[in-house]
């Protein structure tokens, strides 16, 4: 496979995708389950096609853009899990796409090949949560886009007034995924170690960074949302933490051979870097520092599970490939290649189609949507969730703004606060729902700080579930 994609030439795109798309059919003919956060990003396309408000209207700590997409989706295909998945696809082709472009026509490497296109894709497959629209694919994008722009400005004898464009793609890929706003830091270094840019276009990258802030700030400002905002976006970063959502044998099933493959590939940079040219020395150290950056993403990441560690794809591939590089002989290179896309693929399939009865390797459980508390026959109702767990909404709407239970927390477990109290009251009052799953035991509280919510709902034989009357 390594020697077949080793040619550079145009039609090998075509079969880089077509290599794509048959590692994705056997998933079409038998989709695998859904997820926990593809159903909540539904929720929230739902909810702002319905004139909702993301942060005052709804609860949830998803970042801006990202709600812009699933609303778009949501505008053409209602909830639809395929959407997703098809429109991660494309999202998924430019990736691999461009990053094989930058490799080869910015000369990032030595010598011109399809193999950083090919284990990009590779390594986009090592969960089959990665399949999926995520905000942290999405935020790659224009991570990627910035090092595009970064890479020309050191080919170049020294930095021009394109750096704006390396932070104002940085701001869009932090308002798609909130942690990608660290690789500002990355940038920064990036700029002051490589390309030897003035204050001025320093402050230039910063204020394209600071831009698509700007206008979303003035945004809520004029809808009178600014602490909705601040509370359950900016803030929601230090606070929510969907522990019950990780899968950490899988998690590190998934990235041992990536990053494995990626580190090799750096410490055999070490014992031979005077092969390289000056430029591509800088783009190893610059690939370096992005790795370290999303090193420190994780601290801010909501829950662990492959799909959040795709930034990371970007230096694992490029050091990837100097592993492979390093292999003298051919046939060797080429086996361990195999071994390793047969490897990555089998966890992939075993994830995604539970190839091994009873096997959970791979499957992110705890990430799948369980049967919902609800009887099958209720449906299209309205319905509020206090706890993590959305089942109940997987055939039913949201009521009240409390999506995200982390954020529903600032009124629903401060019921001693008058308030709080209030808010539930008024929230209620707007957007009754049908049901209340109560995970939390907040309910029983709730009414007696709310009589009036008390006389409107009574309990059914269903643990913890309220109907109104």
């Amino acid at each position: 496979m390594l020697r077949f994609f080793q040619s550079y030439f145009s039609y090998q795109y075509v079969s880089l995708l077509g290599l794509m798309l048959v590692i994705r059919v056997p998933l079409l003919l038998h989709p695998f389950p859904l997820l926990i956060p593809e159903l909540n990003w539904m929720i929230v396309g739902e909810q702002i096609s319905q004139g909702n408000l993301l942060y005052r209207d709804i609860w949830d700590s998803i970042s801006p853009l990202s709600a812009l997409v699933y609303w778009g989706l949501d505008s053409l295909f209602g909830r639809s899990p395929l959407a997703l998945h098809g429109a991660a696809l494309l999202v998924s082709i430019f990736q691999v796409v461009y990053f094989n472009y930058l490799a080869n026509n910015r000369d990032l490497y030595p010598d011109r090949s399809f193999w950083p296109g090919l284990i990009y894709m590779l390594f986009m497959h090592i969960s089959f949560d990665c399949l999926t629209l995520s905000p942290v694919l999405m935020s790659t994008s224009f991570l990627l886009l910035a090092f595009g722009t970064l890479v020309r400005q050191m080919d170049r004898r020294g930095a021009t007034d394109e750096v704006f464009e390396v932070g104002f793609y940085i701001g869009i890929a932090a308002l798609f995924y909130l942690p990608s706003a660290l690789f500002i830091i990355w940038a920064a270094l990036s700029l002051l170690f490589y390309t030897g840019a003035t204050f001025r276009q320093y402050s230039l990258s910063i204020f394209g960074f600071l831009f698509p802030f700007a206008a979303i700030v003035l945004f809520y400002y004029l809808y009178d949302s600014l602490d909705d905002f601040n509370r359950n976006l900016l803030s929601s970063v230090f606070r929510v933490r969907q522990y019950s959502l990780s899968d950490f044998r899988s998690l590190l099933a998934s990235l041992l051979i990536p990053l494995g493959l990626g580190v090799l590939g750096f410490l055999s940079l070490l014992n031979r870097g005077g092969r390289y040219v000056n430029f591509q020395q800088r783009i190893q150290q610059i690939m370096a520092i992005w790795f370290v950056i999303a090193v420190l993403t994780i601290g801010l990441m909501p829950f662990l599970a492959p799909m959040v560690f795709l930034s990371f794809v970007p230096p694992m591939a490029y050091f990837t490939y100097y592993y492979f590089e390093g292999i003298r002989r051919v046939w060797l290179a080429e086996m361990t290649f195999l071994i390793t896309f047969i490897l990555i693929l089998l966890l992939f399939y075993q994830g995604a189609l539970g190839l091994i009865p009873g096997g959970e390797l791979g499957r992110l459980s705890s990430l799948q949507v369980q049967p919902s508390p609800l009887p099958n026959d209720i449906k299209d109702q309205h319905v509020l969730i206090i706890g993590e767990d959305l089942s109940a909404y997987r055939q039913n709407r949201l009521a009240t703004p409390y999506l995200n239970w982390d954020l529903a927390k600032y009124d629903l477990k401060n019921l001693d606060n008058y308030e709080a109290v209030i808010n539930v009251f008024d929230h209620f009052r707007k957007d009754p729902p049908d049901y209340i799953v109560d995970r939390e035991n907040v309910v029983g509280k709730l009414f007696q700080r709310a009589p009036g919510l008390a006389n409107r709902y009574e309990k059914t034989a269903i643990v913890d579930v309220y109907k109104r009357k």
